[in-house]
């Protein structure tokens, strides 16, 4: 279809397999799952790890600061922007523990945007990350 293309940015980090930082079908872009990880050097931020790779001490509050840029950054790359994100849906490792600090933080970025949004607890992410983002966003 001519209405649909493939981004990819290097300001946002690599991803882990076969997929596309974003794709857009007509006035629509759908990025893909966007975590926490440098788009610089691939690290996660506030992320201690044991010799066997066990999390020691996670942030997730850095961890919401750098998906978040990480999110806008896809964003910015496709033609969109913070304010035309529609829906999010938001993957959370530790409800309890980390949706409190998760939730205050998002309410500052997403102050004014009214996206719809989906918060739900899944047992790991494909590498030590504590948050995931998918979102949907429209374009001009």
């Amino acid at each position: 279809l001519k209405y649909m293309s493939i981004i990819k940015t290097e300001k946002a980090a690599k991803p882990l397999g076969a997929y596309p930082h974003a794709r857009k079908v007509g006035n629509l872009l759908f990025l893909s799952g966007i975590g926490s990880r440098s788009a610089v050097d691939n690290k996660i931020p506030g992320l201690e790890l044991d010799a066997d790779g066990n999390i020691l001490k996670y942030d997730i509050e850095a961890e919401c600061h750098s998906v978040f840029a990480n999110v806008k950054a896809v964003l910015e790359a496709s033609g969109s922007s913070w304010e035309k994100i529609v829906d999010v849906t938001v993957f959370l490792t530790n409800m309890k523990k980390d949706f409190p600090a998760y939730n205050k933080i998002y309410g500052e970025y997403f102050a004014g945007v009214e996206a719809c949004r989906t918060t739900v607890e899944v047992k790991s992410l494909p590498t030590p990350i504590a948050i995931e983002l998918k979102v949907i966003a429209t374009l001009d």
